[in-house]
């Protein structure tokens, strides 16, 4: 049985996500892959390789630091979250990942970007974390406040814009029981954006435009489609009771703690239904 699990994004609401996969390392919960968008994938690679408290750790520790994130990073790099800091220095040398883990784990580890030249979503598997970090990297790299990221000679940006929700593509990978950690209420719908400032922005990419302005119908009908498979017990589904109390860009370390408890607390409380999906 192949048990996989998919991972919401939603900036630092992401910190809710980091504090059920520390309780999935407490209680021994194993995936054999992870679909991860945007904070979602930069997150859930510390499952892999076995760091609880990692996540909470470094973005409290860096959370006030201008070499970050921050609107001096946005005006000199076109980056909000520093490329070089955020994904390269922080990694190998403040809070150290551990690749060899990360990859003696064995997991398929997939991130979800979306391609704006079709707008389209991709989901690209992540061998090697830290050689192939610019796949980590476009998958969260927000609109609006980040530069496209280049691979392979295409452009991409955050992977929430084309699939927040990839429970579809998870289940089209084969895996027999599937997790799925999002981090809004039950009864959280999203709201259209404005098409004009879309077009302002990306208007020489009318394909990726049209996913934007369509992305909230697409989130909506999403958050149906898991309720329903919830519902018939296809997936198991971990989400905050109420809206989550943090800022996209969330800067006080306190709060950051707060939601990271808040995860860690309903991923322990729902551990024993959770074993007995995965044992059914």
């Amino acid at each position: 049985m192949r048990v996989g699990l998919v991972l919401e994004g939603g900036a630092m609401r992401g910190m809710y996500t980091a504090g059920v996969l520390d309780s999935f390392l407490d209680c021994g919960i194993d995936v054999d892959g992870i679909v991860g968008v945007s904070a979602g994938a930069c997150f859930g690679c510390n499952l892999f390789s076995g760091q609880r408290g990692r996540v909470l750790r470094y973005n409290q520790r860096f959370a006030g630091d201008v070499r970050n994130v921050s609107l001096l990073s946005l005006l000199l790099t076109g980056d909000i979250v520093n490329r070089r800091f955020a994904y390269y220095i922080v990694p190998t040398k403040y809070d150290v990942f551990d690749e060899a883990a990360f990859e003696a784990h064995g997991g398929e580890y997939r991130v979800v970007v979306t391609n704006v030249n079709t707008g389209e979503a991709e989901y690209m598997q992540m061998h090697h974390l830290l050689q192939d970090i610019e796949m980590m990297r476009a998958s969260a790299s927000m609109p609006f406040c980040s530069r496209m990221v280049k691979i392979g000679g295409q452009k991409y940006l955050d992977g929430g814009i084309a699939d927040s929700i990839p429970v579809r593509a998870a289940l089209e990978l084969g895996y027999d029981k599937l997790i799925v950690v999002l981090t809004q209420p039950a009864f959280y719908r999203k709201e259209a954006m404005d098409p004009r400032m879309i077009r302002a922005f990306y208007g020489r990419y009318p394909n990726l435009c049209r996913t934007m302005i369509d992305r909230h119908e697409r989130y909506n009908a999403q958050c149906d489609d898991v309720a329903q498979l919830e519902r018939d017990g296809k997936v198991f589904v971990i989400r905050p009771k109420e809206k989550l109390s943090i800022r996209r860009l969330e800067k006080d370390p306190q709060v950051l703690a707060r939601v990271h408890a808040i995860g860690l607390e309903d991923g322990l409380a729902c551990m024993d239904a959770l074993r007995a999906y995965l044992q059914a």
